[in-house]
C-alpha cells in the first residue's frame, strides 16, 4: 500500500499541480478558487476512477496487452520525470493564466494531476495490486492534493518556488526509476 501511494504521489506530483494552481488562481476571489480546486480534483478523480473500473477493458478494445502498456507507459512516465528533474515545467502556466475558472481546473484535472502517466499506472497496478488497493492509493493522493490546493495561501506562504522545485526535482528521478521498473517488467526482465 505504501508502495502504491509513492508511486501515485510522484506520478500525479501534487506540488507541481499546485504551483500551477496558485500562478493560475491567484487573481481570483476565494470562493471562486475554491471551486476551481474542486472542479480540478472531481475531473481527476472522476478520470481515474474510470480508468480503475475500465483500464483492462480498454487494452481488449484497442488490441494490446498489459507489457505493452507497461513499456509504453515506462516511455510516458520516464519523460516525464527527465522534465521534473531537469526543472522544466510539466505544462505553459503563461497559457492558462488568464483562462476561466473551468479551463483552468479541466486543465489541472487532467492532463496534470491525471495524464496518460497516471493513466497508465492505474491501469498496471490495478493488474498487480488490485482495485481496491489502487483505488485507495489515488483517493489518499487527491485528498493531499485537495488539502493544499484548499490551503493554498498558506503553503504559498511557507513553501517558495525554489522549495516546489526542490521537491519536483526529487521526485523526478523517482519518476524515472518508476519508468525503468516499468519498461523492465513489461519487456520480461
Amino acid at each position: 500500500m505504501v508502495q502504491l501511494f509513492v508511486l501515485f504521489f510522484v506520478i500525479i506530483d501534487p506540488f507541481v499541480s499546485f504551483s500551477i494552481f496558485v500562478v493560475a488562481t491567484e487573481r481570483m476571489k476565494p470562493k471562486e478558487r475554491y471551486q476551481t480546486a474542486n472542479l480540478a480534483i472531481f475531473v481527476a478523480a472522476l478520470l481515474s476512477l474510470l480508468v480503475l473500473i475500465f483500464g483492462e477493458s480498454l487494452l481488449t478494445l484497442f488490441h494490446t496487452t498489459i507489457d505493452d502498456l507497461r513499456v509504453a507507459g515506462g516511455i510516458v512516465i520516464g519523460l516525464l520525470g527527465i522534465k521534473m528533474a531537469l526543472g522544466q515545467s510539466v505544462t505553459d502556466i503563461s497559457k492558462i493564466k488568464n483562462s476561466g475558472s473551468k479551463a483552468i481546473a479541466a486543465i489541472i484535472g487532467t492532463p496534470l494531476l491525471t495524464g496518460p502517466a497516471t493513466i497508465t499506472a492505474i491501469i498496471v497496478t490495478t493488474q498487480d495490486f488490485g482495485t481496491a488497493v489502487t483505488g485507495i492509493a489515488i483517493f489518499l493522493v487527491l485528498a493531499f492534493t485537495s488539502f493544499i490546493f484548499y490551503f493554498s495561501n498558506f503553503f504559498k506562504k511557507i513553501m517558495g518556488q525554489t522549495t516546489l522545485q526542490i521537491i519536483s526535482t526529487v521526485l523526478g528521478l523517482v519518476t524515472l526509476s518508476w519508468a525503468v521498473q516499468f519498461i523492465k517488467a513489461g519487456l520480461g526482465f
